[in-house]
C-alpha cells in the first residue's frame, strides 16, 4: 500500500530546483503560438513530459497525478497556491520566499507544507498575478499591488528588495460580499446600531470608517453599502478595486494607475477624485485614504457631496490626527483651517477593531460635535464594553452613550 509518505518522497525526487524550468521550457516549447491551448491539450502535453523523465516508472500513478496537477496550476492557475485560494476558511495567504508559505485560517496563522520548487517558479506566478491585474512589476518598479479577479488583494515584493526571496502577501476576499445581517450573526455589532446605521447612510451622512490592519473596514464598507438608495449615483474610487457594491445599479469604478513604460503617466487617487467631481455623484467612495488625497475628499463632502471612506487608526481620537497630517502632506495650511474642514466634512466616525480571540466588531460611533478652543470635540453615540471572557470568547455589549446633535440631514430625510 502507497501511503501519503511515499507519495511525497516520490514527489520530491521531481520537485528538485532543475526540474521545474527543465519541465517549463519543454512545454513552452510545444505550445502552439498562433492559437490558445486547450486545458486538455495542456495536461496531455504535461502527461507526456512526465513520462519522458521517469522512464523507469518510479512513480506512483498517485505522485504522478498530484505533479501533472500542480505543473497545470502553474501554467493555468496559481501552482503551489491553488489549494488554498480555492479553501473558502483561508483569509490570508503570506509567501516569505519560495521555501515558506504561511496562511490564515479562523484567525490563526499556520505554516504551509508545501513550497515552490524555487525562486524561478515564484517568479511565473507573480508575473501571472500581475498580468491577470493589468499591473507590471519588474526590477525597476519592484513593489505592486493589485487583486485577483475575485476582488481578492495582493501585494507583491520582488528579490533582492525582499532578501529571502519574492514576498505574496494576498488578503482573500469572500465569494458572497458581506452583509450587515451576516456582521449581526457574527456579533460583530448590535440590532440598534444597525438600524441607527441604516437611517445614516440613507439621510447622507458622512462617514468615516476607521481600524487597524486587519480590523475589517472594507468588509464593513461593503455591508454598509447596501443602505445607500437605488437611486443614487455612486462613484468609487480605490488604489486596487475591493468594493462589492453589487446592488447599486448606477455604479462608476475608478482605479489608480502606476506609471509605465512608453510614456504611460501614473493616475493617483486624488486625480480620480478631480475627475469624480466633474461626473455628476450622489455619493463619493473613497476606498482608503493614506495621503494627500485626504483633502480632496474633505473639500468634496463640504461641497454637497455625501462621501464615505476607510483609513487605518487605532482609534477615532487617532484617525482625526492622521487626518491632519494627510493633509499637511499635500498643502501648507493652518491646523486650525484643517480641523474646521475635519468637523464639517465628516459627520460620523466609525471605528472597528480585532480583539484578542481575533472577533473583528464594531468599537465606536462618534459624531464630529465641531470645534471648540481650537479642538475637535466627539459626541460619542455607541461604544462597545466587554463584560466577560467565557471559553476564549469575549462577551460584552454595546452601550448608548450620547444623542445624535446635528440632526439636519436626519430629519430632511424624514425620520
Amino acid at each position: 500500500m502507497i501511503t501519503s509518505e511515499d507519495v511525497c518522497m516520490e514527489e520530491c525526487k521531481l520537485n528538485d530546483k532543475s526540474l521545474y524550468p527543465a519541465m517549463k521550457e519543454a512545454i513552452l516549447r510545444r505550445l502552439d503560438n498562433s492559437r490558445e491551448l486547450s486545458n486538455q491539450e495542456l495536461k496531455d502535453c504535461i502527461e507526456e513530459e512526465l513520462k519522458k523523465r521517469d522512464k523507469a516508472g518510479l512513480l506512483s500513478f498517485q505522485a504522478r497525478k498530484q505533479y501533472a496537477e500542480r505543473l497545470f496550476s502553474a501554467f493555468r492557475e496559481f501552482g503551489v497556491l491553488q489549494e488554498l485560494i480555492e479553501d473558502d476558511g483561508v483569509t490570508e495567504i503570506l509567501v516569505n520566499g519560495p521555501m515558506h508559505i504561511f496562511y490564515e485560517k479562523e484567525g490563526r496563522l499556520k505554516l504551509f507544507p508545501k513550497t515552490f520548487s524555487g525562486e524561478e517558479e515564484l517568479a511565473d506566478l507573480i508575473q501571472t498575478i500581475c498580468a491577470g491585474g493589468n499591473r507590471m512589476v519588474n526590477e525597476a518598479s519592484p513593489i505592486v499591488d493589485t487583486r485577483l479577479s475575485d476582488g481578492s488583494r495582493v501585494n507583491i515584493v520582488l528579490h533582492p528588495i525582499s532578501l529571502d526571496g519574492s514576498s505574496i502577501s494576498i488578503r482573500k476576499f469572500s465569494k458572497e460580499p458581506m452583509n450587515m445581517q451576516k456582521l449581526l450573526q457574527y456579533g460583530s455589532l448590535s440590532e440598534e446600531i444597525t438600524l441607527f446605521l441604516q437611517k445614516a447612510v440613507k439621510a447622507g451622512y458622512n462617514i468615516f470608517i476607521s481600524g487597524g490592519t486587519g480590523s475589517g473596514k472594507t468588509t464593513f464598507l461593503n455591508a454598509l453599502s447596501e443602505y445607500i438608495p437605488e437611486e443614487e449615483r455612486v462613484i468609487t474610487i480605490e488604489d486596487s478595486a475591493e468594493l462589492q457594491l453589487n446592488k447599486i445599479p448606477n455604479l462608476v469604478r475608478l482605479e489608480t494607475r502606476a506609471a509605465g513604460f512608453n510614456g504611460v503617466n501614473s493616475i493617483g487617487i486624488r486625480d480620480l477624485i478631480r475627475t469624480a467631481l466633474r461626473m455628476r455623484p450622489s455619493r463619493l467612495i473613497v476606498g482608503e485614504c493614506r495621503g494627500p488625497e485626504a483633502i480632496d475628499l474633505l473639500s468634496a463632502n463640504n461641497t454637497g457631496h455625501s462621501g464615505m471612506g476607510t483609513g487605518h487608526a487605532n482609534s477615532t481620537r487617532d484617525m482625526i490626527g492622521r487626518l491632519e497630517t494627510m493633509v499637511l502632506m499635500g498643502m501648507e495650511i493652518p491646523v486650525s483651517a484643517i480641523r474646521g474642514q475635519i468637523a464639517s466634512g465628516i459627520d460620523l466616525f466609525i471605528h472597528l477593531g480585532r480583539l484578542r480571540d481575533k472577533s473583528r466588531k464594531l468599537l465606536e460611533i462618534a459624531e464630529l460635535e465641531g470645534v471648540v478652543d481650537g479642538e475637535i470635540r466627539l459626541n460619542t453615540l455607541y461604544r462597545f464594553q466587554e463584560t466577560e471572557e467565557k471559553e476564549g470568547i469575549i462577551q460584552g455589549i454595546w452601550e448608548k452613550t450620547g444623542e445624535l446633535l446635528h440632526r439636519e440631514k436626519w430629519e430632511a430625510a424624514g425620520f
